[in-house]
């Protein structure tokens, strides 16, 4: 029998960057043990910030993948929406590059990700403030 499971996850206020946050996630759903396979999708209730999936060993990467989205979308780039500061408007065309959402296979109670794999939360803020995510579980128990 398919069941559902949902929670909403508060993550602390992280600075500007991009953030391993797998765990956070996997502490989010107590319930993911107890499943032998299924889907989980984490969805971020925000415009100015998203979700990816990447390394997860050397923090190198995030620090690369913050220059190269800054490289993308600028600061300084001309924008007319700029009621919410210089960062704002960038923030949001970062966040529809990268998105909001990520769906990760469910097997034998954990998820089944990549080796090197890990869920980033991708700061585009310099002041974003606490991000919520809903982690919506699927699948069958074990």
């Amino acid at each position: 029998m398919t069941e559902w499971i949902q929670h909403r996850l508060v993550l602390p206020e992280f600075d500007r960057g991009f953030h391993l946050v797998t765990r956070m996630v996997e502490e989010g759903l107590p319930e993911l043990s107890s499943f032998r396979m299924g889907w989980l999708q984490v969805f971020i209730q925000h415009t100015s910030a998203s979700l990816t999936l990447n390394e997860n060993a050397d923090p190198d990467v995030r620090v690369d993948m913050e220059t190269a989205a800054n490289r993308l979308c600028p600061d300084s780039s001309p924008f007319i929406h700029t009621c919410e500061g210089p960062d704002d408007m960038p923030a949001h065309v970062k966040a529809s590059l990268f998105g909001a959402s990520l769906t990760i296979p469910v097997r034998d109670g954990r998820l089944a990700l990549g080796t090197w794999q890990g869920i980033y939360l991708c700061e585009h803020r310099n002041r974003g403030g606490n991000r919520s995510l809903i982690l919506t579980l699927t699948g069958t128990r074990k």
